[in-house]
């Protein structure tokens, strides 16, 4: 104490502030529990941290629908996961992977400018997709690959597994292969808006089946597949309305 009698009153205010600072912050570190100690070494505590309130949960509504509050007895408990939901990302996936093979055909197919650009879009957003929905299922013990009824005397190489709704049949595929510029342009354009209405009617009956879709994850990733989907469906018919110069020669 005799050492800080010459301190200046400034500085002597600047320490003591200092001081009431890290106390502050030891406190804020401690998690807000302060501690004495007491007559034999042991500790109580003489702070308890304030309680918050419980959470609100918010129900999102299907598309178009409002979202509602739920009771409180239903706060800490989590949607069931069903079945269609896994069978909704399962199927999606192979979805979007036929989206992705058909954007791979566009550089060397096309020199449309605007198309390309388009399909670099739909290429990078569904192949992210694919990686979130591959993801989701992993997290939830689910195989990624959706599974196919065993039937007797099926030959699986002759019948494969159905198309999703909207999927592109083998010969529709290879007439796109066949195809270059401008026709290849129109039968791109036309199976993207086919394959993209599929994807529509895949979301639509997610949610249009009961106890599917609560997810939140799922219901944040279809909802926007639905958004995204229809304003590129958009896109894509204002293009194909468009004659290219060659086409108008």
């Amino acid at each position: 104490m005799k050492m800080l009698s010459n301190v200046p009153n400034w500085l002597s205010h600047d320490l003591s502030r200092k001081r009431r600072f890290l106390s502050a912050r030891a406190f804020a570190l401690a998690g807000g529990l302060l501690v004495t100690a007491g007559p034999a070494g042991s500790f109580y505590s003489v702070a308890r941290a304030q309680q918050a309130p419980p959470p609100v949960v918010v129900q999102p509504g299907a598309p178009g629908q409002p979202s509602r509050k739920l009771p409180a007895s239903t706060t800490a408990k989590l949607p069931p996961l069903s079945q269609k939901d896994v069978e909704f990302m399962q199927g999606m996936i192979m979805h979007h992977a036929q989206a992705v093979e058909m954007t791979a055909l566009i550089p060397s197919h096309t020199q449309n400018t605007e198309l390309r650009t388009l399909g670099v879009r739909i290429s990078r957003s569904q192949s992210d997709e694919i990686k979130f929905m591959k993801r989701w299922l992993a997290a939830r013990g689910e195989s990624v690959s959706m599974a196919m009824p065993a039937m007797a005397g099926m030959d699986m190489a002759r019948h494969p597994m159905p198309l999703m709704p909207g999927m592109l049949t083998a010969e529709q595929m290879e007439a796109m292969r066949k195809a270059k510029d401008a026709g290849f342009d129109r039968l791109f354009l036309a199976g993207m808006i086919q394959h993209h209405g599929g994807a529509l009617i895949m979301v639509k009956d997610l949610f249009d089946t009961a106890g599917s879709g609560q997810d939140a994850e799922l219901f944040s990733f279809a909802s926007d597949v639905d958004s995204g989907q229809r304003a590129e469906i958009r896109i894509m018919q204002g293009m194909l309305e468009t004659k290219t110069p060659e086409e108008k020669r």
